[in-house]
């Protein structure tokens, strides 16, 4: 069981039409500082590498990080990561937006089934999510949304901001046509997918095959 290389997700998730935030891999901090500067600070820094699977336990994620603790920032997550193998440091940019989460595990007996939930640590503790074995169409994806919970939250709870979920069914789609097609991949978390009232991102990406 391996993660794939931040190449080989770049290339699935463009093939697929899956958003992603700009991110790019760097093992110089110096290069990676000069992409942040382009992108505009903050930014976020990730870890990554074929065997990590708790990015952010090992110490290997720090969020909001500006110009000025770019430097010491980069050289404590890898302090933090000593020992470890890893193919670089992603840097990020910072996108707002609510949380959701998107993945697909590959079943034994009905094959690739589809999760969608509020992100973050929600996920996690109230378990509030929708799964559906593919193939799905848009209307199915939009009911799969709108069947969680929490989807008030997304569809403008007191006041807030009403997100896209026309974007985030369309995401739902495509990692259906790729959970089909692309038939070694065994299982597709992104968490969080930001998303707001324009845009669906994924902003933290693993893919095992």
């Amino acid at each position: 069981m391996n993660v794939l290389s931040f190449r080989e997700t770049e290339i699935i998730l463009s093939k697929y039409k899956i958003p992603f935030c700009k991110t790019e891999i760097f093992n110089s901090k110096e290069k990676a500082f000069l992409f942040a500067k382009k992108v505009g600070f903050p930014v976020a820094l990730k870890i990554h590498g074929q065997k990590v699977f708790h990015k952010s336990e090992l110490g290997g994620v720090k969020i909001n990080v500006n110009e000025d603790n770019f430097y010491s920032v980069w050289d404590q997550i890898i302090k933090n990561v000593e020992g470890k193998i890893i193919e670089g440091i992603l840097v990020q940019e910072m996108v707002c937006g609510k949380e959701v989460a998107l993945g697909m595990n590959r079943d034994d007996q009905f094959g690739p089934t589809i999760m969608f939930g509020l992100g973050g640590i929600f996920i996690e503790i109230i378990k509030d999510v929708s799964l559906r074995v593919v193939p799905i169409d848009k209307n199915e994806a939009i009911k799969m949304i709108k069947e969680i919970k929490g989807f008030k939250i997304l569809d403008g709870l007191r006041g807030g901001e009403k997100v896209d979920i026309n974007k985030l069914a369309d995401m739902l789609v495509n990692i259906s046509n790729l959970s089909l097609k692309e038939e070694n991949i065994k299982s597709i978390d992104f968490n969080p997918v930001i998303i707001n009232k324009s845009n669906a991102l994924v902003t933290d990406f693993r893919i095992i095959v």
